[in-house]
């Protein structure tokens, strides 16, 4: 039976449209407008036009953030992916741990990225959860009132080599490199944090199972589900997948089925700085490259 793990109301979050411009060598972001909530930020997500793919400038509902995380589990590397299904466009995809940026940190989305992996990635371990570490930055325990948090062990987040174009927010460069599209059919920008996770060595029977938050009667609701964990371990040599996925239960890896898969659209191809479908076929993408 899922266990619920956190609720709260939507309110709390508040965000900022954009303006973005863009040429082909770098893309710049700012804050403009009055503040949204979630309800107001959804209502905005609507398609935009854009002509050019690599020089344009245009006003967009939100930031979103995405971390490609890397696991190495027993001498092979694993991009982790959740299954998520979503409410705002009626599909079910497995997409890259991601989250909305708030207000508060749309000059820092790297801090908005690591926070959503503690809060979408839950890694037990012996006899609790492993809590996390990026850099001198210790990455929130959300649900500290429902789940026992190791105190003697943690993971850590490591960065890999970013994109190879600067991204500003005004005239603050960001920090790691993200890669960065945008989003024409939600107006949305989105960044992608190249990340990678470190267990413990003493975690040597690792589960890693995804907790997600639903709205439900005007709630966001976070539930955990071990029957369906709906975190996955895909596996990649030289950032190509070798068309495998699985899940990972008490340090052992179980087949998923891949049929009827459907991956989110930062799997999609992308056209200079635009990405204009909502998804994409599994057996595409890897028709695709990978």
């Amino acid at each position: 039976m899922p266990q619920t793990l956190l609720e709260k109301l939507p309110g709390d979050f508040k965000t900022l449209p954009l303006h973005v411009e863009a040429n082909p060598d770098t893309l710049s972001y700012q804050s403009l407008g009055e503040p949204l909530n979630f309800s107001q930020m959804l209502a905005r997500r609507r398609p935009v036009e854009i002509t050019d793919p690599q020089r344009f400038s245009v006003r967009l509902a939100n930031l979103g953030v995405s971390v490609r995380l890397t696991l190495e589990w027993q001498g092979r590397d694993y991009w982790l992916l959740v299954r998520q299904q979503r409410q705002d466009r009626g599909d079910v995809v497995l997409k890259l741990i991601s989250g909305y940026v708030p207000a508060q940190e749309l000059g820092l989305p790297l801090l908005t990225a690591v926070q959503e992996v503690a809060e979408e990635c839950l890694i037990e371990h012996a006899d609790g959860w492993l809590a996390g570490r990026f850099a001198d930055i210790w990455l929130p325990t959300p649900y500290q009132a429902a789940l026992r948090y190791r105190q003697a062990s943690h993971f850590r987040l490591t960065s890999n080599i970013g994109a190879p174009y600067p991204i500003h927010y005004g005239a603050l460069r960001l920090t790691e490199r993200p890669h960065a599209y945008v989003h024409t059919p939600t107006a949305s920008l989105q960044l992608v944090y190249d990340l990678r996770l470190e267990l413990p060595a003493e975690c040597q029977k690792p589960s890693f199972l995804h907790v997600d938050e639903c709205l439900e009667d005007g709630h966001l609701v976070a539930r955990l589900n071990r029957e369906q964990p709906d975190l996955f371990l895909m596996p990649v040599q030289q950032n190509r997948a070798e068309g495998e996925l699985y899940t990972l239960r008490h340090g052992r890896l179980q087949p998923a089925d891949t049929q009827d898969i459907w991956l989110a659209e930062s799997f999609a191809p992308q056209d200079g700085w635009l990405v204009r479908e909502e998804r994409i076929a599994w057996g595409d993408w890897l028709a695709n490259g990978g």
